[in-house]
């Protein structure tokens, strides 16, 4: 059936809820946003909560070591900054530290990414934050089918999960299975089989590298497309299992290229398959500064696919024998 993000992310809240009474939800404005959990499984298990970032993560942390299930809504990434200590320093590590003793099965919901014109202090890229923080995993899917399996599977998971919502997918519609539908951390996924040249991304950059992949395609460059959706644990033989084959490699992401998923993807290659690449390593990802607060600017802002299809020609034209003119 074909539902939105946003419908499917609902879908397997609302059936994770049944299938477990130690599922809660809470955070900001989810039981406005999402009355229908409200009134099923009412206010003592769906809550809004005051805007106080670190509270809603202290307590979930709290209440996962109690042996509840918690999943809070933070509303948009950059106030996860005002949650770092319980997200990071505790519910992180106490698992670790407390010898295997406690689990911590919560997930932290968050939206980012450009589309809505949002402002920089609503919309930053902080996923390579969380995925450096020892004893969190990060899912960041781009499918509606991904964001409920995947959801049902960090729920079901006994470790801290951070999930980002990238908010110009939300209303995005795709083809959802019926009936239980799980998502497993840790598994890419390849969107395009190619032989000339991998494209790695994740979330909405997804649909930009396809479509770049079919522009390669009219100039003859066969790109294949890998969607990492979990990023932490990150799926290293995929990726590889792809670099082997074609030789080349284009990571592109929004988030800033400093520091981020792709710099690790690219160091992954270049440790474990460095003599099957034909050409360097490249990476297309958003500049190193805020986000405007203006469509047109965050469109700028992002790399789009003429821009990912010319990165991928241009690091195939490196190594073969493609003229300037295709």
């Amino acid at each position: 059936m074909q539902i939105t993000v946003n419908e499917a992310m609902g879908q397997a809240l609302a059936e994770e809820m049944r299938r477990d009474a130690r599922v809660l939800m809470f955070g900001e404005g989810v039981a406005t946003k999402r009355r229908e959990l409200l009134e099923e499984f009412g206010p003592a298990r769906v809550r809004n909560t005051p805007l106080a970032e670190g509270i809603i993560a202290g307590t979930a942390a709290g209440a996962a070591a109690s042996g509840l299930r918690p999943v809070v809504d933070l509303l948009f990434a950059p106030f996860l900054c005002f949650a770092m200590d319980e997200i990071v320093n505790s519910a992180g590590k106490l698992r670790y530290l407390s010898g295997g003793q406690f689990a911590f099965p919560m997930v932290v919901i968050a939206m980012t990414g450009a589309g809505w014109g949002v402002g920089a202090q609503h919309n930053h890229n902080l996923e390579s934050w969380f995925v450096h923080s020892p004893g969190l995993k990060v899912a960041m899917p781009s499918t509606a089918a991904d964001f409920k399996g995947m959801l049902k599977a960090a729920v079901r998971d006994d470790n801290p999960v951070l999930f980002f919502v990238d908010l110009a997918l939300g209303y995005v519609a795709g083809e959802v299975p019926a009936g239980e539908h799980l998502v497993p951390l840790g598994k890419a996924a390849v969107r395009r089989a190619g032989s000339d040249i991998t494209i790695v991304s994740y979330a909405k950059m997804v649909d930009s590298c396809l479509q770049a992949a079919a522009t390669l395609a009219d100039r003859g460059v066969d790109a294949e497309v890998i969607d990492l959706r979990s990023l932490k644990p990150l799926d290293e033989a995929a990726i590889l299992r792809s670099v082997r084959k074609t030789g080349r490699l284009l990571i592109v992401h929004e988030a800033s290229r400093m520091c981020g998923v792709g710099a690790e993807v690219a160091a992954i290659v270049g440790e474990q398959a460095f003599d099957a690449l034909r050409s360097p390593v490249r990476r297309l990802t958003g500049p190193d500064a805020p986000a405007a607060a203006s469509w047109p600017l965050e469109q700028a802002f992002l790399p789009q696919p003429d821009a990912i299809a010319a990165a991928a020609l241009d690091s195939v034209r490196a190594s073969t024998l493609i003229p300037e003119t295709v």
